[in-house]
């Protein structure tokens, strides 16, 4: 039997079509100008968030309080979506508390990059290859060490990681994306398949999607910023998350193809009548905590392993 959406799922596929078809709301913008103005985040009273300077970037280190038993002892790099143009907010300091609690105490680093206009490509990159070598200069145990991303940020994990095999570096135990864009050429087929039915990004070409400031002066066939067009021999475990739902569908799965055709370990899951980055709902509705559980577990289990 196929499997529903929940009540909840659709009523949050819908109040997110409304909320990003309303008059000047451009899809994904929105939430951009909301994120400029919300209040300090709070956080939980076990945890402790350490504001980090670097010399082009900011970053955040989101921990268990040292009078805590840390059971987890690894570290999560998480690189946030907001189509190359946004930057860090609440949203992904709570999704940082999730991946702590489901990960049984992981540090979770969470970076503010550079973005477009004012910053194009290479910033974003070169930003996420320090704050990889922060982690490493640390002495966190590689093996323990997790690149994860939604949306832009899933494609940002995909080229760290291609830049980091390119180079011969240490590569992560494993990779975790979410609605990762990984097609900045815009040529999947899901592109026009999903283009009526997006609740975000759909029936419109004045999207985030389509802003090309990121890539202005470079052609977004390079794999550094398109990565649908890497090479994925030699990658680490990879848990890569979708909505059925999206324009960026086939971002995902293509990307999911070519690296299983490479004998790379994937988990795709394509979540049933979703949207992107519906795991953004955090515990709110069952197809967004079914997606957070099987995030924790594909942690646990490779860094059991």
């Amino acid at each position: 039997m196929e499997k529903r959406v929940s009540v909840r799922g659709r009523t949050a596929r819908r109040m997110v079509r409304i909320a990003n078809h309303l008059p000047g709301s451009n899809g994904g913008e929105l939430r951009m100008r909301l994120s400029e103005r919300e209040r300090m985040w709070q956080c939980p009273e076990h945890l402790e968030l350490i504001p980090i300077k670097m010399e082009e970037f900011t970053m955040e280190l989101l921990r268990r309080k040292q009078e805590e038993e840390v059971s987890g002892g690894g570290i999560i790099l998480q690189l946030h979506g907001g189509g190359y143009y946004g930057k860090l907010h609440n949203t992904y300091r709570s999704m940082a508390g999730l991946y702590n609690e489901l990960s049984n105490g992981f540090d979770v680093l969470s970076i503010d990059y550079r973005v477009a206009p004012e910053h194009p490509f290479p910033a974003a990159l070169e930003d996420a290859i320090l704050s990889y070598q922060w982690i490493l200069e640390k002495g966190y145990n590689q093996e323990q060490l997790f690149v994860v991303g939604d949306s832009a940020g899933g494609g940002l994990a995909l080229a760290l990681c291609l830049y980091l095999r390119d180079h011969n570096m240490p590569l992560p135990r494993g990779i975790i994306t979410m609605s990762a864009w990984t097609d900045l050429t815009k040529s999947g087929e899901s592109y026009e398949e999903n283009f009526e039915i997006d609740p975000i990004f759909g029936g419109s070409r004045d999207t985030l999607v389509y802003k090309e400031g990121y890539y202005r002066d470079v052609s977004p066939e390079n794999p550094y910023i398109s990565p649908v067009l890497g090479d994925y021999s030699g990658f680490p475990p990879m848990l890569m998350q979708v909505g059925e739902y999206e324009m960026l569908l086939s971002d995902t799965l293509t990307v999911a193809k070519k690296a299983k055709d490479a004998g790379v370990e994937v988990r795709e899951h394509v979540y049933k009548g979703m949207f992107h980055v519906f795991q953004m709902g955090l515990l709110m509705y069952p197809e967004a905590k079914e997606a957070w559980v099987e995030v924790g577990h594909f942690i646990r289990k490779l860094s059991r392993s």
